[in-house]
């Protein structure tokens, strides 16, 4: 499989379409609609600005890895968001926030580890 190289005349373009979808989740999470600003942070059209740039820039095969590694890793990634809120209440958030990221990379290790 070649590799492409990232065309970073696309870069400046890449940061802001992310910021608006982070900066849309938060503004909507902090007025109290956690689960409106969940169905933005999680609707498809990060993975699809994700998957189109990554198909644009490094074609097929480079999308479909990384789509396969989305499944992958999504075990590693509901660990994650349990365990964060679990603890959340019981040790508060900067100890949960890195408990549950050092379950996700610990898990999310183990999973590539065990398929690579």
């Amino acid at each position: 499989m070649e590799v492409k190289k990232l065309n970073l005349d696309f870069l400046l373009l890449y940061f802001i379409l992310g910021g608006i979808v982070v900066s849309t989740t938060v503004f909507i999470g902090s007025e109290g609609k956690g689960l409106l600003a969940a169905f933005i942070a999680l609707f498809p059209s990060v993975t699809f600005t994700t998957f189109l740039i990554i198909y644009l820039e490094s074609g097929l095969d480079a999308t479909l890895s990384y789509a396969k590694g989305l499944v992958l890793l999504t075990p590693s990634w509901i660990i994650y968001l349990l365990t964060f809120i679990f603890f959340l209440s019981r040790i508060g958030f900067a100890q949960a926030i890195v408990l549950g990221i050092s379950l996700y990379i610990t898990s999310s290790l183990v999973i590539i580890y065990l398929i690579g």
